[in-house]
C-alpha cells in the first residue's frame, strides 16, 4: 500500500482537501449533468484570472461540427501558436475549466495560444474529439505562418500525442509538444497503474469510467487516435517533453511513451513531479512543487516554440 502520508506534502493535501470539497471522490457515481455541473464550479473557485496584457477573444473554427476556441494573445506578433487541448476526462470542461491557464501560458511565453473546445463524450463518443483537434490543427496549419506546438493536460495530453502521430505526413507538422498528465493508453496491469490504483485525485476505477464513456464500451485495441501508445513506429514525432504527478496512475505512461521516442531516435524527455498528483495544474499558485512544475512546463513550451532542445 502506497504511503501518501509521507509522499504527499502539507501544501499538496490542503490542495486535495479543498479540490475534495468541491468535487468529491465519488463524482464519478453522478450523472453525467452533475458531474459537469460539480466540475465547472470547481474550476471556478480555482479561477486566478488573467495576467496583465492578455488580450482574449472567444470565436469558432468553420467546421462541419463549429468548434469553438478561445484565443489569448500578449504581443501583435507572435513567435509561435500554442494549441491547448484541455484535460476532463474526455467528459467534461471546456474553454472555461482551463481559461487561466491558458492565459498565463501566453503571458509567459509571449506565444499565442489557443484553446480548443473539442465535442465530449458520451454525447459525442470517439473519435468526434480526435477529429475536432485534428480540423483544428488544420485550421492553425493553414492559418498562422509562424510554428505550431501542442500541449494539452490528462485528455487532452491525449489528443495532443493522437494529433502529433496523425500529422507526421504533413508538410506542416507541429514543432513539438508539451504533455502534462496525459494518458495515453499504456499497459494497466504494471506500473503505476497498480502502484498509484489508489491515489487522491485519480484512481483507476475513475480511468476505466472515463474510457467506458469515451467509447461507449466498445473495444479500441490498437486504435492509436484513442492509445497513441499502441502505435508500432514512434519515429518522426516532434520533440516531446512529459510532465507526469508521481502520486498519479497515470504517470507511466509518460515514461513508456519517452522510452518508445528515444528508441525510435527521437528526441524525448519524461520529468515525473515528487509528490504531486493528477490535477495540480490548479494548484500552481498555492503549492509550491506546483509552482516550479508549472514554470518547467512553460519553459518547456517557450524551448520547444524556439525550435530549441535543451534535454
Amino acid at each position: 500500500m502506497t504511503d501518501y502520508k509521507t509522499l504527499i506534502d502539507a501544501e499538496t493535501w490542503a490542495f486535495i482537501e479543498r479540490t475534495n470539497s468541491y468535487y468529491p471522490p465519488d463524482t464519478i457515481d453522478y450523472t453525467i449533468a452533475q458531474q459537469r455541473e460539480i466540475y465547472d464550479r470547481m474550476c471556478r473557485e480555482f479561477f486566478a484570472g488573467y495576467p496583465d496584457g492578455v488580450a482574449v477573444e472567444t470565436s469558432a473554427i468553420a467546421t462541419p461540427t463549429h468548434i469553438p476556441i478561445r484565443t489569448y494573445r500578449s504581443v501583435p506578433q507572435p513567435a509561435a501558436t500554442v494549441l491547448y487541448f484541455h484535460g476532463g476526462g474526455f467528459i467534461l470542461g471546456g474553454l472555461d475549466s482551463h481559461d487561466d491557464v491558458c492565459a498565463e501560458l501566453c503571458a509567459r511565453t509571449t506565444y499565442e495560444v489557443v484553446s480548443v473546445d473539442y465535442r465530449l463524450a458520451p454525447e459525442h463518443l470517439h473519435p468526434a474529439a480526435f477529429d475536432d483537434v485534428m480540423s483544428a490543427f488544420e485550421w492553425a496549419a493553414v492559418t498562422r505562418n509562424h510554428p505550431i506546438l501542442l500541449c494539452g493536460d490528462s485528455a487532452g495530453g491525449n489528443l495532443a500525442a493522437a494529433v502529433s502521430h496523425a500529422t507526421r505526413g504533413h508538410a506542416k507538422r507541429p514543432i513539438g509538444q508539451v504533455l502534462i498528465y496525459p494518458g495515453l493508453g499504456g499497459d494497466r496491469s504494471k506500473g503505476s497503474y497498480l502502484k498509484h490504483a489508489e491515489a487522491p485525485m485519480l484512481t483507476r476505477r475513475d480511468l476505466e469510467f472515463y474510457k467506458n464513456i469515451r467509447t461507449g464500451g466498445r473495444d479500441g485495441t490498437g486504435d492509436i487516435t484513442q492509445s497513441p501508445l499502441a502505435d508500432a513506429d514512434f519515429a518522426n514525432l516532434p520533440p516531446t517533453v512529459l510532465i507526469t504527478a508521481q502520486c498519479d496512475p497515470l504517470s507511466s505512461d509518460g515514461e513508456a511513451y519517452r522510452d518508445r521516442i528515444v528508441a525510435a531516435g527521437g528526441r524525448a524527455y519524461w520529468f515525473e513531479e515528487p509528490g504531486l498528483v493528477h490535477g495540480y495544474l490548479r494548484a500552481r499558485h498555492t503549492v509550491g512543487r506546483a509552482r516550479a512544475s508549472f514554470t518547467r512546463i512553460v519553459d518547456a513550451v517557450a524551448a520547444l516554440g524556439q525550435g530549441a532542445w535543451h534535454w
